[in-house]
């Protein structure tokens, strides 16, 4: 019986860790980047795009198809960054266990 109370106080404190660790990555944030530093994409830990910035330079209006390619590729490549991040992050609370559901 006592094993299964150890056991039990090691999961709540392994969700209390996870829950702050939760609160803490929706307030880091990742950066990406592309053509050349003309499209910056800024993501938080929530899997939120925070801003998109776009240099006046990388704006052609005769090659508009070429500047959305380029804003969707730095957005996944940031949404990437951070899911990479949480994961990470969660790895070193549930000590490399993945728990289904969690990220």
């Amino acid at each position: 019986m006592g094993n299964m109370q150890k056991m039990m106080k090691q999961v709540q404190k392994m969700q209390a860790d996870m829950a702050k660790l939760q609160e803490e990555l929706a307030e880091r944030t990742v950066e990406a980047t592309g053509g050349g530093g003309a499209i910056k994409v800024v993501a938080n830990g929530k899997n939120e795009i925070l801003s998109i910035s776009i240099a006046p330079e990388a704006v052609d209006p005769d090659d508009v198809e070429m500047l959305q390619d380029l804003i969707l590729t730095v957005v996944n490549e940031a949404l990437r960054k951070a899911q990479e991040m949480v994961s990470q992050e969660m790895s070193k609370v549930t000590g490399g266990m993945k728990i289904p559901g969690l990220f």
